[in-house]
């Protein structure tokens, strides 16, 4: 198929490239700057799914979209919620309405993290989760073709990286980990860190993206949300002992101390971050074949060991 990627630019959308590639699919990636190369078989259409004009333009030329494009951040959002209102809604609707009028199977990023939607905190959640709201309207009454998947944290190698190691917006928890790790410096725990925070792996994030819109043209739009997840949870202390680990074994200095911190705004203490993945067998996948947290976090951290952080390591 040709497969529109709305956001096809970031961190899950370009693993999801290549996956969708790899599976012989020709790739639209739509974006609202053209900041990577396009590999053989893709091509760049340059818009912005607030643009109602461009979305159904995307969808007179692909046959079928994964819609990843979306204003980011839990606590990021709460002091300015218009953006992500009008991006993750509006513009959500917009790719719901383009896909509904040329009958395309279509893949929705929904919200991965359960505890924060059922409490509806933060204008992040509070968004994806309407935009959800809106995918099961449009299948249930308008006759929708559009899955929703729900990857809880992804992470990998790629993933931006937020101040003081890089220039995201948008704090994530895999590379701020790794860099401070790295770095010698205490890795930052908000709260007291048993708070479950499930990670998988970005590279089942994008099979999973890839096979939800396949089983979604072949046969139907899955009933319920694909969840995406480990088949193990963990907590951020976990998954901070890990990253503390491989950073150690790679700098030959001693695993670096963890600093708890007051929990952010839109964060719950004792949050539990975690998935029913019983939910992938509705389109013919299982959790037992991802990859395992500790061999991603090596993965992972020897990517910025090498990629990111070669100054620092050499001082």
């Amino acid at each position: 198929m040709k497969i529109g990627v709305t956001g096809g630019q970031g961190f899950i959308g370009s693993w999801i490239r290549t996956e969708l590639l790899r599976r012989g699919h020709q790739v639209v990636v739509f974006d609202r700057n053209p900041r990577t190369e396009m590999a053989a078989g893709e091509e760049f259409f340059l818009g912005d799914i607030r643009d109602e004009t461009a979305v159904v333009e995307l969808a007179a030329h692909v046959e079928g979209i994964i819609h990843l494009a979306a204003v980011l951040g839990t606590q990021e959002t709460i002091g300015n919620p218009r953006p992500s209102a009008d991006t993750n809604i509006r513009g959500s609707l917009n790719v719901f309405e383009a896909a509904n009028q040329y009958g395309l199977p279509a893949v929705y990023a929904g919200v991965g993290n359960a505890f924060m939607r059922d409490l509806g905190t933060g204008s992040y959640t509070i968004s994806k989760t309407a935009a959800e709201d809106y995918a099961r309207m449009f299948n249930a009454y308008r006759g929708g073709r559009i899955t929703i998947v729900r990857p809880v944290n992804a992470y990998g190698p790629g993933q931006s990286v937020a101040a003081p190691y890089g220039t995201s917006k948008v704090r994530k928890i895999l590379p701020a980990f790794t860099c401070r790790a790295l770095t010698g410096a205490p890795l930052e725990v908000y709260g007291d860190g048993t708070q479950v925070s499930d990670c998988v792996y970005v590279g089942d994030v994008a099979r999973t993206f890839a096979q939800a819109l396949e089983h979604t043209a072949e046969h139907s739009p899955a009933k319920a949300p694909v969840e995406v997840g480990p088949l193990e949870s963990c907590t951020v202390n976990d998954i901070a002992r890990l990253v503390g680990e491989e950073a150690a074994r790679i700098t030959g200095r001693e695993p670096a101390a963890i600093k708890h911190l007051p929990m952010r705004p839109g964060e719950v203490p004792n949050a539990v971050v975690s998935s029913d993945t019983s939910t992938l067998q509705q389109i013919g996948m299982t959790a037992a074949d991802f990859v395992p947290l500790d061999e991603g976090i090596h993965h992972t951290v020897r990517y910025y060991a090498e990629q990111w952080l070669p100054g620092y390591l050499a001082a």
